[in-house]
């Protein structure tokens, strides 16, 4: 029997898998990276449309950074 909290990490899982794929089609639609950053962020923002106000969820998207910038930074420093 799996936790809620094991059961979640499930579905973060599956949809990490989407969003690659996503960013897959997205790469070979546009050469240009920001093109596809601003994409990504507006989704974000789409997502919460109408729950929240921009500001909240610009906040939301800074925690976020706040917390898996330490992962990639650390594994920056383990390719080196």
């Amino acid at each position: 029997m799996t936790t809620p909290n094991e059961e979640n990490f499930k579905y973060y899982k599956k949809a990490e898998t989407k969003a690659l794929a996503i960013l897959a089609e997205m790469k070979a639609t546009t050469p240009k990276k920001m093109d596809i950053e601003l994409s990504l962020l507006v989704a974000i923002f789409e997502l919460h449309k109408g729950e929240m106000p921009a500001e909240a969820i610009s906040k939301i998207v800074q925690g976020h950074l706040e917390t898996v910038e330490p992962y990639y930074a650390s594994q920056a420093s383990k390719e080196s």
